[in-house]
């Protein structure tokens, strides 16, 4: 870990790596990851399963973990089973975990190696899809870009598509009031929550926006309203992270008013499918996403791409299409949001580093 208070380097790794050495590779790079996105206790935990692992620890569990078959940080192995304690710690089913997320010293990895071996068939299905990582507070991202694109001179009247919704938080972006840099946006009296990031830099462009519809799509939707669901979501907050609990009760309620609307598909079949349907004169059709890319097969990137790009050569003035992504760069272990649109500006725009949480903003864009 390097000296104390010293945060741990993060070492660029490609994510489709696999094979020897990957799966302790991926563990010490989620535990620098979590470090330096102000994640101590996520970092512990992930820290102690790869003691664990190291240590020769037996158990159908543990084997499945070092005998990973697939490329371990693509898939966010660290975190599907760090996810898993955290439910049994939520649940109270493990209290043994308890001095780990109170913070408090203690022999973590005898501690995990333990519950491993206790609550195996509780945590083995765990590791069977990735997290579902779902925040509220990302919203603020596509919300500035929305702005940025109206000043571009697009309708400022949105259409809007989400890949990888899982729960479908960031759909209802349209019932939660903004303070960005001192521009206020949505709702600021009935709104079923609000959001003021710390900015940096200049504010985004103020101008009026309006969202027309929000759709999206998971291959695994989670019904918020079901609590057995929600609890899954709420064990993948990290739990530092004290204000995304509160955020997810506020999602809750909003939802169990009026459910976002998700549906079950594939990132590729749901953007050619919704491409292919007329686009209303004087709207801006944009697909959005966000800290999702990375669990996409590579196959389906590629339908995306050219999906979007075959409909951006055929958008026009009065009907454009735009692309809006809040995603990892981990060549500087830092979030950033980008922007395509059609027609006009068909290169990547970066008008942001974003905190992948939302906690702050460091506007780039003039």
């Amino acid at each position: 870990m390097g000296k104390q208070g010293e945060r741990p380097a993060y070492e660029f790794v490609d994510m489709n790596t696999r094979g020897a050495g990957a799966v302790a590779t991926a563990f010490a790079n989620q535990v620098a990851y979590c470090e330096n996105a102000g994640a101590p206790i996520t970092a512990r935990v992930c820290a102690g399963i790869a003691a664990v692992l190291s240590s020769g620890a037996r158990g159908e569990l543990a084997e499945r973990i070092r005998g990973w078959q697939g490329a371990p940080l693509a898939d966010a192995l660290p975190l599907r089973v760090a996810g898993g304690l955290h439910a049994l710690h939520l649940s109270g089913a493990a209290p043994a975990l308890a001095p780990i997320y109170a913070g408090e010293a203690a022999a973590d990895a005898a501690i995990i190696a333990d519950v491993m071996v206790a609550h195996e068939a509780a945590l083995l299905p765990w590791l069977d899809g990735p997290p579902q990582t779902n925040e509220a507070g990302r919203s603020a991202n596509f919300i500035a870009a929305m702005l940025w694109l109206a000043q571009r001179g697009l309708p400022p009247a949105f259409e809007c598509l989400e890949i990888g919704s899982s729960a479908g938080i960031n759909l209802m972006l349209d019932r939660y009031a903004y303070d960005l840099g001192g521009v206020k946006v949505g709702p600021q009296h009935d709104a079923a929550m609000h959001f003021a990031p710390e900015w940096r830099g200049s504010p985004p462009p103020a101008r009026d926006i309006a969202i027309v519809s929000t759709k999206g799509c998971d291959v695994a939707p989670v019904d918020l309203t079901d609590p057995a669901q929600a609890l899954r979501l709420k064990a993948y907050i990290w739990p530092e992270h004290e204000v995304r609990f509160a955020r997810m009760d506020a999602a809750i309620r909003a939802a169990s008013g009026r459910r976002p609307d998700l549906v079950k598909a594939s990132a590729a079949d749901f953007v050619e499918a919704q491409l292919a349907r007329p686009q209303q004169p004087g709207t801006t059709r944009m697909l959005m996403h966000s800290i999702v890319w990375q669990y996409v097969p590579q196959a389906q990137q590629a339908r995306v791409t050219a999906a979007m790009e075959a409909a951006g050569a055929k958008a026009t003035v009065e009907a454009p299409l735009a692309w809006v992504m809040v995603e990892a760069d981990r060549s500087v272990h830092r979030h950033k949001l980008t922007v395509r649109y059609w027609p006009g500006g068909t290169e990547e725009v970066q008008l942001a580093w974003s905190h992948p949480h939302g906690a702050d903003v460091e506007w780039l864009a003039a």
